[in-house]
């Protein structure tokens, strides 16, 4: 069935949701089509859908991308021509899902594969309303952020085979086919697959996330790397780093690829000899080959590494991930990409609950005559064309304290070689210029350490040519106010990076009360398992049953009437924020579980008391066959024993005749 956008029917009455178009509650149509109104279209009629706009044709292969005898030996099947039982998603989202195809698209493939790390985020990109099980149509909708939206873009799932091989991504398991789905809706996004052939990580980090970027150059590191790398990762951000190399796809002996793109999965410091190393988990969105230094699977370095760090931490497979040490990685890559919807990775040096950023965005169009070229700014040509003024009102000298982020967003599928070369100023109340920045990109960005005052921010290119663009001026507030932060950036509240989430609590709650006054146990579960469950290491050990999460509201309702009020949901927020720092400060090892040792630190960080009994005890109640308690478990155990040793305290203090001691009566309470 081919359907041309003029074609699709009218939106149904009711499915639009409230919020601005472009926002996730509304997003925006990629080529007018609307993907619930073509499915229904296709079950009613009973055909599957095949999409006009980017049809199974050379025409969204591109022209160039192979030679044309290949091109024109190009087939295109469906999953269910290949596969029996075909799924969208087999047993959860991973990086391991994913094996780069024939096109030279590692760049947008290493940043889906940070993606898949990160829940809160994933989650905007691929919804979850489709399927080959229920209601299969042949179509299929993914979301991207373009310059300040996010767009819904709608595709037939019949897939390019060259030689009766994937020519795009292929999936690692035969029958989940996410990754292929995802691949051929943003090369629709592009214009077609030849686009998707050589590209840049920063912009599909970006695309991915609405969030703001940030590249570092490793030949020349900034001072406080480590340090920005353990911010990013600990604060959720995305992250994947690039090799340099005229001859693309060149493996050297040591397994490294020059002019490649990779995945930087995780970051750690272990204990090593008689000290301690930081090393950084990298993954090849080849979906193989390996570096083969020092830390890789089979080296000398794990045999003075601690079992249980070892065991946690290594993967001797050749899935295209491995381990290296920091002074390894900035020998032998070149670049570093940190992405987030905040700039969440130069919060280190500061204590995370006093630092929150705030966000004023803009779109605007730039037009030749304020003289572009740097040693022509006049302080009066800024008034022909658009400034943006600015405030700070905090400055530490050690860290960032604003990010300006230049996008330009020219004409659909513009190459490389056309973009413009644009920047900004930074001017202070006087008209002197105080920082300039030309670059020949997509999207120009930068961090400042700026002293108290008012700035502005003036949009330029290089050359006389007009350009629609979009700025975003984020400043840090270290000042925390529960009811400060009005962040304007494109994600809903429950992305805000954890430090932020405690001014959110009331939109969270609103959202999951569905507009109600109160939260029931099933809503609670939906609420903690999407929210708070986000982060890879927190959902380890297992998400919040039904249960658990009866008990949490037992333990928390005031009233008794089996909901949480606003209120009351409060408290319940601070507690989980307050219990997520300390399971991630314990933690050591980043498995994701407490053993019995860190669970007693933990308890005593907390504030409360325990001995060896009541901690057997909670072993047995609340961990697995290890004794490893995992963090779902964690937060019902340190929400009992806080609950319980203030029932204590208050029955002592009431003068109420108590015929056990304070870990007796706790030992009994813990266990029943």
């Amino acid at each position: 069935m081919m359907l041309a956008p003029s074609s699709a029917p009218m939106p149904e009455q009711g499915w639009q949701t409230t919020g601005a178009t472009g926002s996730l509650q509304n997003v925006k149509k990629f080529n007018r089509q609307d993907f619930r109104d073509l499915r229904a279209l296709c079950l009613s009629q009973g055909l599957l859908f095949e999409d006009a706009t980017f049809p199974a044709h050379i025409s969204s292969i591109g022209p160039t991308l192979l030679p044309e005898e290949k091109l024109r030996k190009i087939q295109w099947k469906r999953p269910t021509e290949l596969q029996k039982n075909p799924y969208l998603i087999r047993d959860g989202v991973s990086r391991f899902d994913i094996m780069q195809g024939a096109i030279g698209d590692c760049w947008m493939l290493a940043a889906l594969g940070s993606l898949t790390l990160r829940k809160h985020f994933l989650e905007n990109v691929l919804p979850k309303d489709q399927g080959f099980q229920d209601n299969y149509a042949g179509i299929f909708h993914f979301r991207f952020w373009q310059y300040g939206e996010w767009v819904d873009v709608v595709i037939d799932d019949r897939l390019p085979f060259l030689n009766g091989k994937y020519l795009s991504v292929h999936p690692r398991t035969s029958n989940e086919f996410w990754p292929s789905l995802l691949e051929k809706a943003y090369a629709k996004l592009q214009g077609s697959y030849q686009n998707l052939s050589g590209g840049y990580l920063s912009d599909a980090l970006v695309d991915l996330t609405g969030g703001i970027q940030v590249q570092f150059s490793l030949k020349d590191p900034p001072p406080d790397l480590e340090e920005i790398l353990k911010a990013a990762d600990k604060s959720r951000c995305l992250m994947g780093c690039s090799t340099s190399g005229q001859s693309r796809n060149i493996e050297l002996r040591n397994g490294i690829v020059q002019g490649h793109a990779y995945t930087i999965t995780g970051t750690v410091k272990i204990p090593y000899k008689n000290g301690w190393k930081h090393i950084i988990r990298i993954w090849n969105p080849w979906g193989r080959g390996e570096w083969k230094g020092p830390w890789s699977d089979d080296s000398p370095q794990w045999d003075h590494v601690e079992p249980k760090y070892r065991e946690t931490l290594l993967r001797n497979k050749d899935d295209g991930e491995f381990w290296m040490s920091c002074k390894n990685f900035q020998e032998h890559f070149s670049r570093l990409y940190i992405c987030n919807n905040t700039p969440s990775f130069l919060d280190f040096g500061d204590e995370p609950y006093k630092t929150t950023w705030s966000l004023n965005s803009y779109t605007n169009l730039w037009r030749p005559g304020l003289p572009t070229r740097r040693n022509r700014y006049a302080s009066g040509a800024a008034s022909t064309n658009p400034q943006y003024f600015f405030k700070v009102l905090d400055h530490n000298p050690k860290t960032s304290n604003v990010v300006i982020s230049l996008m330009q967003k020219h004409a659909k599928h513009v190459q490389d070689e056309k973009k413009l070369k644009i920047g900004f100023y930074i001017t202070t109340e006087n008209s002197r210029v105080l920082k300039q920045i030309f670059i020949q990109t997509r999207d120009v960005t930068r961090y400042f350490i700026l002293n108290p005052g008012t700035y502005a921010v003036v949009p330029a290119a290089t050359e006389d040519q007009e350009f629609k663009f979009f700025l975003r001026i984020f400043i840090k507030n270290q000042d925390y106010h529960e009811n400060s932060v009005s962040l304007t950036s494109p994600v809903l509240p429950m992305d805000v990076p954890r430090q932020n989430q405690d001014s959110s609590y009331k939109a969270l709650f609103l959202r999951y009360a569905e507009q109600g006054s109160a939260i029931d146990a099933s809503q609670l579960q939906q609420l903690l398992n999407e929210v708070i469950l986000q982060d890879e290491m927190t959902s380890l050990g297992g998400r919040f049953s039904f249960d658990s999460c009866r008990g949490i509201l037992a333990l928390m309702d005031l009233n008794s009437n089996g909901r949480l009020t606003l209120q009351e949901f409060r408290s319940l927020w601070r507690s989980l924020t307050k219990y997520m720092d300390i399971f991630f400060k314990e933690d050591r090892n980043h498995s994701g579980f407490l053993d019995v040792a860190e669970l007693e630190n933990a308890i005593q960080a907390a504030g409360l008391a325990t001995d060896t009994q009541l901690l057997r005890l909670m072993t047995l109640r609340y961990g697995d066959a290890a004794g490893r308690v995992g963090f779902s478990d964690f937060v019902c155990c340190m929400l009992r024993l806080d609950t319980m040793t203030h029932a204590f305290q208050n029955l002592a203090e009431g003068g109420s005749q108590i015929s056990m001691t304070a870990t007796e009566w706790l030992t009994l309470v813990m266990y029943t």
